[in-house]
Order: structure tokens, then sequence, then C-alpha cells
């Protein structure tokens, strides 16, 4: 039984691969990246100091962060992961002529029906098209969520996306973390983004909030695994989002590495519009 129980400690201490993120250039650790296993459901986030754990044995982990380039490197029992950033060339000064005497809150639905969600290691976005009555409102002033939250200390990522070729999630508007931190219980977060100067896109946007796999927002609890009757440790992550649930054609979901649209089509291959989940976000928009 000794060498038994060993043996098992081996196994599972072989399947925790533990690495550290940093900046190919400064050298620097890099916090808060998103880090999935490729083409799985599975995934974790890098802490304040860069360090990462995930159990797994094979395949590639997908590091994506805010103002660098994605990268896929093959698995290792001890990583150190260097991220190459973008490079951002200076745009001339432009003075905008913001009233802000006009706002308007679009991706409202009075009538869905919200619950929470643990999306677990995958993010969700938001697609807002754009409209031409939204050309007297054009800057984006606010966006809320609402996210339901058990702890005080939990911290949720914003990201905003431009929209590709193939209408998915393309590369970040802004080029740092915004990070949010809920309150306790259900909650509306109204996050103010009118400093960064951002002016609707043409093609739309997508807004997603990426919780974020630390310890600050980890809650460890004692349950009995009802199948095998013995006592097992679960950690819960904070905070939950809020969902709409909605007549759509399709929503967004970022796992495995990738972006990807959810959707249906019927037997004339034309997507079908049934009850989605989507996150419960909203944008105010002033002149």
């Amino acid at each position: 039984m000794k060498n038994i129980l060993l043996l098992f400690i081996s196994v599972m201490s072989f399947a925790q691969v533990k690495g550290v993120v940093k900046d190919s250039v400064s050298g620097k650790p890099i916090p808060y990246v998103t880090i999935s296993l490729e083409n799985q459901a599975k995934g974790t986030t890098s802490d304040e100091e860069g360090k990462f754990s995930i159990n797994t044995q094979t395949g590639n982990l997908v590091f994506s962060a805010v103002g660098y380039h994605k990268k896929k490197v093959s698995i290792t029992k001890e990583m150190n992961v260097f991220m190459q950033p973008k490079n951002h060339t200076l745009q001339d000064v432009v003075i905008l002529n913001k009233l802000q005497t006009k706002t308007i809150e679009i991706g409202d639905y009075k009538n869905s029906i919200r619950q929470a969600f643990d999306n677990g290691p995958k993010i969700d976005a938001k697609f807002f098209p754009y409209l031409t009555k939204y050309k007297k409102t054009r800057f984006i002033k606010k966006i809320t969520v609402y996210t339901d939250s058990q702890i005080d200390s939990a911290i949720v990522k914003m990201r905003l996306y431009s929209v590709d070729e193939n209408g998915l999630p393309a590369s970040d508007l802004l080029q740092k973390d915004i990070i949010v931190k809920p309150k306790k219980g259900i909650y509306r977060n109204v996050i103010d983004v009118s400093d960064y100067n951002l002016i609707f896109p043409k093609k739309g946007l997508f807004v997603a909030f990426e919780k974020l796999f630390i310890d600050k927002n980890k809650v460890e609890k004692t349950i009995i695994d009802q199948n095998t009757n013995t006592v097992k440790i679960q950690k819960i992550y904070y905070p939950f989002m809020l969902y709409n649930r909605i007549e759509l054609s399709g929503i967004f979901t970022y796992y495995g590495g990738a972006w990807q649209k959810i959707e249906e089509k019927n037997n004339e291959n034309k997507m079908v519009v049934k009850p989605y989940f989507e996150p419960a976000i909203t944008i105010f928009l002033s002149n």
C-alpha cells in the first residue's frame, strides 16, 4: 500500500505544470495572462508575479495578454514563457470635441431572464453592432456588467475587441488591462472609459469580462462526492458573470486558445435564432 501511495503522489506531481510568464524585452513578469490548453476547455491565469500552474501533461498552452503577441508553447514540467510586446507607433494628437450633453445606453434587455454562471476557463463576449443612429453619440463613455461574488477581494478583467473579417473578436482596442473590483453580492459594475476617447468603430465591437484564476479570487469548500462518497476540495473562483437569456443567432466564446461563434444552422445552412445566454453587458454612448 505504501508503494502504491508513493506512485500516486509522483503521478499527481508530474501532472501539475508550473511556470512564469515574462516580457521578452524587459524580463519583467506579466500579470493576468490568459493561459489556455489548446483546443480544450481548460485553462488558468498568471498571478501578479506572472506565475501559473495547471494540471495537464501533454499538448500546447496558448498565452494571450493585452499589449503582447499571442504565443503557443509546448508543455513541459517547468515553463519559462517570454511574450513579445507589440510595437505601437505614436499617432498625432487629435483634439476631440466631446460635449457629453447627451447619453444613450445600448445593449440592455428589459424583459430578459438574468442568471449567474460560473463560466469556467473561457471568455464570453457580447457583440455591439454599429448603427447609424449612434453618429451623434459616437463616444464610448461607460460600460456596465452585472456580477455575483461571495467575497470582497475578487477582481475581473475587462477587454474590448475590434471585429475581424470573419465577424469574430480581433485585436484589443485598449493597450492596457482594465481591472474591475466588484462588490460582494449581485452588483451592477459601472466602468468609466471616457478618458480613453474611444469612438464606436464602424464595424462594431466586442466587450468581454474575463475571470482570473488567481488566489485572491479563490474560495475552497469541502464537499462529499456523491458517486464515490469521498471528501473533496472544491475550488470556486469569483466573481460569476450574470447572463441574459435572449433570442440570438449565436454567441461568441474564447476557449482552447481561439475565438469561435457558437451557433446552430438549419437544413438550408441558415443560422437559427434561438434562446442563448449572453453576458449582461451594456454600453453608454455620449456626444
